[in-house]
Order: C-alpha cells, then structure tokens, then sequence
C-alpha cells in the first residue's frame, strides 16, 4: 500500500525542500471534506499507479487509510517529471465524475486496407457513485474498417452509470493512411 506523509507547511520553501527529498506533493479533497495536503515518495507513487488494476486505490497518509482516485496531475513542461497531484476522495454512496480508461480488443479490418487506428479519447468521463464504476470500457474494433468510428452513444450501457460527454464524439476509429 502506498503511504504518504501529512505535509505541516504548504510554503513554497516547504514544497521545494519535498520535492529535493524525492517527494511528490499531492493534495487529497472531496465533497464536505476537510483538504488533506500531504506528499508521497515519488518513486513509490509511480509505482503504485502503473501496477494498479483499478482505477479506485487505497493510500495511506496520517495513520488513516483511505481510498482515492488520481483526478488531476501536473508535469515539468520540459522533463516531462511528475510535479503535482490531486487525489480525490471515493466515498461510497455519493455520486462523483470519474474518468474510465478505454481499451481496444481486436484488430480492425481496415487496417489491411491501408488504414491507421486512431484512439481519439483514452479516457471517457462518467458520473456514478464508486459501487458501480466501472473498471474500463473495452472496445471490439475488428469490425472498423477506413473511415469507420465508434462514438461516445455506441458505447454499452451500465446501470447507474451516466455518460458525460457529447454523443457524437469519436472515441475510436481507423482513418486512410497518407
């Protein structure tokens, strides 16, 4: 489990020192909640990210064990180093937006045809309470073929969880190759 430290000060003298330490600054909220300004080892938080399997994970920071869910991160424009990040609070029962990966299965046939697969959205908004998230919408593409798409209104429909995006966006297509 990754566990982070409360962060007393929130100085910028205070953040730099962190950040020489190897920390990673990170600030945890949610809704009617106090904010929790905390810092977690860069390395470790990294690791624990990429080796997830859901998109909801525990941390631990002041003695507390709680859960959350990455909703926003910032990184250096130039070295592409993660500087900052939000983590919200998952509370069961209240209604949040979360943002579901989308993943592809198959291989599309207008790929043969000199076509490009094009994942124009790696991650649709939703709004549902944490019970019914779900993990990722996986996709079949086998069936697209050059100038084909599938939008944000094709994808399957799950009980108690609300799409928030426009129905007429493409989420996935294959496009003619130059």
């Amino acid at each position: 489990m990754l566990e982070g430290i409360i962060r007393e000060s929130i100085s910028k003298s205070a953040v730099k020192a962190l950040r020489n330490d190897g920390y990673l600054i990170a600030n945890i909220y949610g809704k009617g909640q106090e904010n929790i300004h905390c810092a977690f080892k860069k390395n470790d938080f990294i690791r624990a990210v990429k080796s997830k399997t859901n998109i909801i994970f525990p941390v631990k920071v002041g003695g507390k064990e709680i859960n959350v869910v990455v909703q926003e991160y910032q990184k250096d424009p130039i070295t592409s180093d993660l500087l900052h990040v939000d983590l919200m609070l998952v509370q069961p029962g209240v209604e949040t937006k979360f943002l579901v990966p989308v993943k592809t299965a198959g291989s599309a046939k207008g790929l043969k045809n000199k076509g490009v697969l094009i994942l124009s959205k790696k991650r649709v908004k939703v709004k549902c309470s944490p019970e019914n998230l779900p993990a990722s919408y996986e996709l079949d593409v086998s069936n697209l073929d050059v100038g084909d798409a599938i939008l944000v209104r094709d994808l399957p429909e799950l009980p108690n969880v609300k799409v928030i995006e426009k129905e007429s966006v493409a989420i996935v297509g294959v496009i003619k190759a130059k």
